[in-house]
């Protein structure tokens, strides 16, 4: 079992920045996937962006084309942590962000939420305009 808990879900202006954080408790791997989806309200979850590594070594990053440029997905093994840095946040990425982790996913499949076992319990992120 591997257990996700999201942090640094906030309020924030349009045009400022986030950092969410992802920390992994449990059965950690040092070959994993990750990945960031988000649900807006009447929405379904979405892909934000994903990281897939092994060995120590990121093998592949992944982002949706509507953050490619101001979402940067990071990781930190030794603290077991996925990091999401959002900048020129804009209303539209207001959304419950969702952490997501499997051992056995595949990078070139890491856009589906049908590829994690685990899940966080998620973080709100709000942008006003």
């Amino acid at each position: 079992q591997v257990q996700l808990v999201e942090s640094g879900g906030a309020l924030v202006q349009a045009g400022g920045s986030l950092r969410l954080s992802c920390t992994a408790s449990g059965r950690t791997s040092n070959s994993f996937t990750m990945a960031w989806f988000r649900q807006a309200p009447g929405k379904e979850r979405e892909f934000v962006s994903g990281i897939n590594w092994s060995a120590g070594t990121t093998n592949y990053l992944d982002y949706e084309d509507s953050v490619k440029g101001r979402f940067t997905i990071s990781r930190d093994n030794a603290k077991d942590t996925v990091y999401l840095q959002m900048n020129f946040l804009k209303p539209e990425d207001t959304a419950f962000y969702y952490c997501a982790a499997d051992p056995a996913a595949l990078y070139s499949a890491m856009r589906r939420t049908s590829e994690y076992e685990y899940w966080g319990q998620g973080t709100q992120v709000t942008v006003s305009s």
